[in-house]
């Protein structure tokens, strides 16, 4: 290595480690070291996705039984609203005896989270079907899973992304709070050793977690428009 390479690498050295002293924020530091976020951000990516896919699938489930019987909406809104307004950490020390440290605890605490906002969704979208549009599909003869599956789905589908976009990003809130379950995720990278303290790391794992829910509330309304192309169309 040249002399004057090696001088410049020895000020950037330098200067990091006068930042990391001070404990200012270090951007150098972050690109330095920026492969230790990559493993908890993966962890992250997979309790969000998951919970957010498993909350779904029940609370898409719950609301068909809704569908057909008007009497459940109340009590399963009010089930899952006291699950909702659970605090997060009492939740997972609850949890811990039950099922252990680890993702599984993590995931059944995070799921549950996203049912309340899944499920409200998911009922209301169906409720605001207009009725012209269900008379049209049964004079066409669909059959009441067709009419659900072609007319009512489809048109119910902004007020179902909507929650899915709510839903999506608390959960990529939430699972900061993973680690205490044992499961990792950018929480971890938060609270690791004295990274709670060095602000350069804490920025780095909240930045890390602001993108993340960005980017997926981005992917969740591109598909709500590549899925709805007639609420793109002009009058003539």
């Amino acid at each position: 290595m040249s002399a004057p390479v090696l001088a410049q690498v020895q000020i950037h050295e330098r200067s990091s480690e006068s930042c990391i002293q001070k404990n200012k924020l270090c951007p150098a530091w972050i690109v330095d070291h920026f492969d230790r976020y990559t493993h908890p951000l993966a962890q992250h990516v997979v309790l969000t996705a998951t919970a957010v896919v498993a909350g779904f699938v029940i609370a898409f489930a719950l609301a068909l039984v809704a569908r057909r019987q008007r009497w459940a909406v109340g009590p399963i809104l009010g089930l899952t609203g006291v699950l909702y307004t659970l605090p997060s950490l009492a939740v997972f020390f609850l949890l811990l005896p039950i099922t252990g440290r680890g993702t599984l605890t993590a995931l059944i605490a995070l799921t549950a989270y996203t049912l309340q906002i899944l499920f409200r969704n998911i009922v209301v979208g169906l409720d605001n079907v207009p009725l012209e549009a269900k008379d049209a599909g049964r004079g066409m003869g669909l059959t009441d899973r067709q009419l659900l599956w072609r007319v009512e789905l489809p048109l119910a589908l902004p007020d179902i992304v909507a929650g899915l976009r709510i839903a999506s990003t608390s959960t990529v809130g939430l699972a900061t709070l993973a680690v205490f379950a044992g499961a990792g995720g950018l929480g971890s990278e938060i609270i690791a050793g004295s990274n709670i303290t060095f602000k350069t790391g804490v920025v780095a794992a909240g930045g890390l977690t602001v993108l993340l829910a960005f980017t997926l509330d981005v992917i969740l309304l591109t598909a709500q428009r590549l899925l709805t192309p007639w609420r793109r169309a002009r009058p003539a």
